[in-house]
């Protein structure tokens, strides 16, 4: 419902972009999903359906609802409609659903026929998904070295994540995106994080993440990873009514006060 929900106005042969224009966090996202179509195919083809149905339950379920979904919905409801950051989502939105669907016609028919009916509209694609064949394998989603990255990165992410809710639980903050996250990284982590502070912002779903030398007395070190110490404080930064971030920008344009500067700008491109 949710895949659906975000493709109302996907064209697929208009809209859709090559993988090499795609967001990291999308192309991350191909890589695990072409690991799960083949893992899949292969139950399939050797009677194990039980293999089938945990690959697909673990990526719906964890992959998807638990990371990819929540990150990605900040793109998906704040960008300006045709911009290639949300072009970007649903291109692999896309791309998932068409092969979700595919692989979970035999075990779950009605519903994959039912959501068959309801994607957007494609000629070259089957009227019926159990005229389909299961996806096709495809190279180019593949990513090693993204994919070794990104588990480095998310480890960070679960660090962080503890420390958040930590903060939760003592009534320090409310939701994330209340929070300012401060950051320091030495050795083996900080030389790792050195360009991928915007993206740690990005995937911790927090309004402000900084990176600083030293906290000080303040945060908590991390013990599975050495070097890293994280400090949590409520964020002072106005609210904006769109997006939900705290950003300094929050007022900062006179015709939409409520608004933080992108969300303004993205007004302004909508007219």
């Amino acid at each position: 419902r949710y895949l659906l929900g975000n493709l109302y106005d996907f064209d697929p042969a208009a809209h859709q972009l090559p993988v090499s224009e795609l967001e990291e966090l999308d192309r991350w996202a191909l890589h695990q999903f072409e690991l799960v179509k083949r893992k899949a195919v292969k139950g399939y083809d050797t009677f194990e359906f039980h293999t089938v149905f945990h690959a697909l339950y673990q990526f719906c379920g964890v992959t998807l609802s638990s990371f990819y979904l929540d990150i990605i919905k900040d793109r998906l409801y704040t960008e300006a409609p045709a911009s290639r950051l949300r072009r970007s989502a649903q291109t692999v939105l896309h791309e998932i659903l068409d092969g979700v669907l595919r692989l979970m016609a035999p075990v779950m028919s009605f519903t994959a026929h039912e959501s068959w009916g309801h994607m957007p509209a494609d000629p070259s694609r089957e009227e019926n998904v159990f005229f389909g064949l299961f996806p096709a394998a495809r190279d180019e989603f593949l990513d090693q070295e993204l994919d070794r990255s990104w588990r480095k990165l998310l480890e960070v992410r679960a660090e962080i994540t503890k420390v958040l809710e930590v903060a939760r639980q003592e009534k320090r903050i409310g939701h994330p995106l209340e929070a300012e996250v401060r950051v320091t990284a030495s050795g083996e982590t900080g030389a790792f994080l050195a360009d991928r502070w915007q993206t740690l912002k990005l995937v911790s779903i927090v309004s402000d993440l900084t990176r600083v030398d030293d906290l000080g007395g303040e945060g908590v070190d991390s013990v599975a990873i050495p070097g890293l110490r994280i400090a949590v404080a409520p964020a002072t930064a106005e609210k904006c009514e769109r997006c939900w971030l705290r950003a300094g920008s929050v007022g900062s344009n006179p015709d939409h006060p409520q608004l933080c500067s992108r969300c303004s700008g993205v007004m302004a491109e909508l007219g």
